[in-house]
């Protein structure tokens, strides 16, 4: 198969809604049950059955059977980085900013995505790295500094480690919401690990979410701050990014 017939099958597949919600739902990391992800999609089991056949073939999903449980998931970061990737294309302002206002204001304001932390938190949290130069961005990839490498170790990431992974070692995902980059990658993930393990950040608890909400905690703001994020709330544009 050629990688215009790979294209194609992978287009086709993203061209049904309910498929599209599937996937969609499985941007918060977690693994979902057949049931469950008939209940985002909103279709009947058998319907949800049937598409998850169609994107486990399509090398979308891997599935792991637990006991009697059947749970599916994202096969990787990179595909969770192209369902962003069309989440950004697709939300693009048609009368100026913001983008997609319909959003709620707390997915906004700090959210998980797939891994890695998004919204303004996740820009503010890269606006900082990248103002003190601890992470440099380049086209396709990006690269940790050695003043980076302290800050990072200092807060419990083993970047040898991450090194090491298969995924790509750090790079800027452009934010869906914020149209500015957060950090991705296997340094992103590591960041909001450390984040979670350190209590500066704690998770919006609610089933029905497709996209993890993130509250920064009273010790998180003040970590934030001594960071140089004291108000990770930035600007909004003055130009609409369509023109």
């Amino acid at each position: 198969m050629t990688d215009t017939d790979m294209l194609s099958t992978v287009a086709a597949l993203l061209g049904e809604p309910a498929r599209t919600r599937i996937l969609t739902a499985l941007l918060t990391g977690r693994a979902l049950t057949a049931k469950e992800l008939a209940y985002f999609a909103g279709v009947t089991p058998a319907t949800a059955s049937s598409h998850l056949s169609r994107l486990l073939a399509g090398n979308l999903l891997v599935m792991e059977k637990q006991g009697r449980c059947h749970y599916y998931r994202l096969r990787s970061a990179e595909v969770a980085r192209a369902i962003e990737g069309l989440m950004t294309v697709a939300t693009l302002p048609s009368n100026g900013w913001p983008p997609h206002h319909r959003v709620e204001p707390a997915l906004r304001e700090a959210r998980l995505c797939y891994d890695h932390m998004a919204g303004r938190l996740g820009v503010a949290v890269c606006d900082m790295l990248l103002r003190r130069r601890h992470v440099v961005l380049v086209d396709g990839g990006g690269e940790v500094t050695s003043s980076g490498e302290r800050f990072l170790s200092g807060l419990g990431v083993d970047l040898p480690r991450l090194r090491g992974a298969k995924r790509q070692y750090c790079r800027g995902c452009i934010d869906w919401t914020e149209r500015r980059h957060h950090i991705s990658g296997a340094v992103g993930a590591a960041l909001a690990e450390a984040f979670f393990a350190q209590r500066l950040v704690t998770r919006v608890a609610d089933s029905r979410a497709l996209v993890v909400a993130l509250v920064v905690t009273p010790i998180g703001r003040k970590t934030l701050a001594a960071m140089g994020v004291a108000d990770h709330r930035v600007a909004t544009p003055s130009v609409s990014l369509t023109g």
